[in-house]
Order: C-alpha cells, then sequence, then structure tokens
C-alpha cells in the first residue's frame, strides 16, 4: 500500500471527521439520566434540555438508567463512542465511587458539558430545641455530652459529609446518629421532637423553616442566601469551613473524554444558554438550588474540589472503603 494511498485515507478519514462535528446533531442524541423519573436529577434535566436543544437544533431522546446508585448509567456511558450522541445525566454521587467501593470509574473519564446547579446544605434544629443557633447548639453538646440527636441517611449523603465537616472543623461531636432514609423521613422525625438536629439541603427544608415547624442554625456555604437572608453562613463565623465550601450535591451533564472539541463546545454552548432560562431558572430558584451553568476548566476545578474535601471527609470519619490516596486524590490544600 503506497504512502500516497495511506495518506488519502487519512484525510478522508479527517475529512469525515470535520464533517461530522460540523454537521452535528445530525441524528438524535441520547440522555442517561442517573436517577428515577420524578426525582432531583431527573426534574433538572427534564427542564433544561428543552431550551438547549432549542439552541443545539437536535433532539436529545432522554432516558432513565437506574441501579448501583447510578453507576449503569455513568458505565453505559462511559462505554459509548465518544461522538457527542451519549450524554450523561448525572448528580454527585459518581465521585464517590472509588473510595465507596462502588465502582472504578468517576467523572475524571467525562468532559463536564455543562455543571447546572448545585444544592446548598443548612443545618435545622427541632422548634422547641433549647437553642436557636449555631453557637447555642454548640455550648449544648459541650454542656449535655451524648444527647443531642442528629438526623443522618448514610454515608456519602448530605447528613453525613455535614456531619463530618463539623467534626472535622470543630474536633469530634459527642452527638447521637439517628439514621432514616432519605431526607423526608428524617425532616418528618425532627418536626414530631425524635432528633433534634438534621442537615439537609435548602430545597428540602425550606418550606418547613419558613412554616415556623423547625428553625435554621447556619448554611453551609461561604454566603448567605437570598431566600432566607438572616440565616448565616457557616464561614462567617468559622472560617475553618471555607476549606470544603462552596459544597452540595450537584447535577451536570457530561459526555466522554474524546469527544470532538467542537462537539463539546456546541453542547456546551447549548446547555449554557438553557441554563439561562427563565422557565429553568425559576425552577432552580423555586427548590432553593444555587444556579452554577459552569463548564471547560472551572468545571474541572469544581469537582476536583468537591471529590477531596468530600472523599477524605468520610474517609477521616471511617466511612469509606478505600483511602482517597489509593486514587490519586489528595487532601484538600494540599
Amino acid at each position: 500500500m503506497s504512502l500516497k494511498f495511506l495518506g488519502t485515507i487519512a484525510a478522508l478519514g479527517l475529512s469525515a471527521t470535520m464533517a461530522t462535528a460540523q454537521n452535528y446533531p445530525s441524528k438524535e442524541i441520547q440522555g442517561i439520566i442517573q436517577w428515577g423519573a420524578g426525582g432531583s436529577t431527573d426534574t433538572v434535566m427534564r427542564s433544561v434540555t428543552p431550551h438547549a436543544e432549542a439552541v443545539l437544533g437536535g433532539t436529545v431522546v432522554m432516558q432513565n438508567m437506574t441501579g448501583a446508585v447510578g453507576a449503569i448509567a455513568l458505565n453505559h456511558v462511559a462505554g459509548s463512542p465518544a461522538d457527542g450522541y451519549t450524554l450523561l445525566m448525572g448528580a454527585e454521587n459518581p465521585m464517590l465511587y472509588k473510595i465507596m467501593g462502588l465502582g472504578d470509574k468517576d467523572y475524571s473519564e467525562f468532559v463536564p458539558i455543562n455543571i447546572l446547579a448545585r444544592g446548598t446544605p443548612i443545618l435545622v434544629a427541632n422548634k422547641d430545641a433549647p437553642f436557636d443557633d449555631y453557637a447555642g447548639m454548640m455550648a449544648h453538646i459541650a454542656a449535655n455530652p451524648g444527647e443531642l440527636r442528629i438526623g443522618s441517611t448514610g454515608p456519602g449523603g448530605v447528613p453525613s459529609v455535614v456531619t463530618a465537616m463539623m467534626n472535622t472543623v470543630e474536633g469530634k461531636l459527642d452527638v447521637i446518629a439517628v439514621p432514616y432514609d432519605g431526607d423526608g423521613p428524617a425532616l418528618t422525625a425532627l418536626q414530631s421532637g425524635a432528633i433534634d438536629v438534621m442537615p439537609a439541603v435548602l430545597g428540602a427544608a425550606i418550606e418547613g423553616i419558613r412554616a415556623g415547624a423547625m428553625k435554621p442554625l447556619a448554611l453551609f456555604d461561604t454566603q448567605a442566601s437570598d431566600k432566607l437572608p438572616d440565616v448565616p453562613a457557616v464561614t462567617s463565623f468559622n472560617e475553618g469551613y471555607a476549606t470544603y465550601l462552596p459544597w452540595g450535591p450537584f447535577f451536570g451533564v457530561f459526555v466522554p473524554k474524546g469527544t470532538p472539541d467542537d462537539v463539546v463546545a456546541k453542547l456546551s454552548d447549548a446547555y449554557a444558554k438553557g441554563a439561562e432560562h427563565p422557565d429553568f431558572t425559576s425552577l432552580m430558584d423555586s427548590r432553593g438550588f444555587t444556579m452554577m451553568a459552569i463548564s471547560g476548566d472551572e468545571a474541572e476545578a469544581f469537582l476536583t474540589k468537591w471529590q477531596q474535601g468530600t472523599a477524605w471527609l468520610l474517609h477521616d470519619a471511617g466511612l469509606t472503603k478505600a483511602s482517597p490516596e489509593e486514587f490519586g486524590i489528595a487532601r484538600p490544600g494540599e
């Protein structure tokens, strides 16, 4: 086979690749949602995607692919051609797969098209708790060791991470962790007095706060929220939390690494503009989510910080199957 012929074949291959990228999308795009219908991830993706489609000039057919804490969907997309026709529509869970023994892949296998939004953790207390703010809670714990009951939803959930954060920054808290199957049952238990304190996502707790059914102690963020402006950000009185914040469950669209750059650019532009649509921003606001709409280096930096902080907090709390160090996940600040 001549060099000239090989050169011709290579040129044709390059031309075909360029044509594919220029004409993208030329067929339906598959959007694989990690979680079931009606959940937060499903709601976010089905809200933003129609607006992204209008910009992209194509159709994204969304499919819920559940199982293994989202790993089935992630592995499916990771094994698909890197051509922009299979998107992973996921949440934060894959960043913990390796240390929790749930899988050998995470978002390092993918390019973030857009990290759309994140939830903001808030610490809430039973309305009759004998303290009204974070400092009061800490004083109560010190004066009554082993008595405060704090809700939990299992390793890797918002309560476990926030509690681990508190133990790291404040020193080991002498409290009782009470397990529940999700935020909903835990917040119900909080209101009934079965537990005293619950770390939750702002969107899940805000109506109960506004109704006076529970009282907010602190927002686990670097700044206050305009939804609850009187609730202080935890960094306003303890800078030690800044190492781990901002933090919270998040929602993002991803494609496998190796997807052509201009296809990534088209998708990123479409989802960035889709995220600006008033219907989507209104939904995020009503559910207490913080808009992010980041991609590229900014998204990569967010993912790295999120994984480092969360992985080491959980590991130091004895909640992981393996050390983050085994997977090259550095401690925050190293």
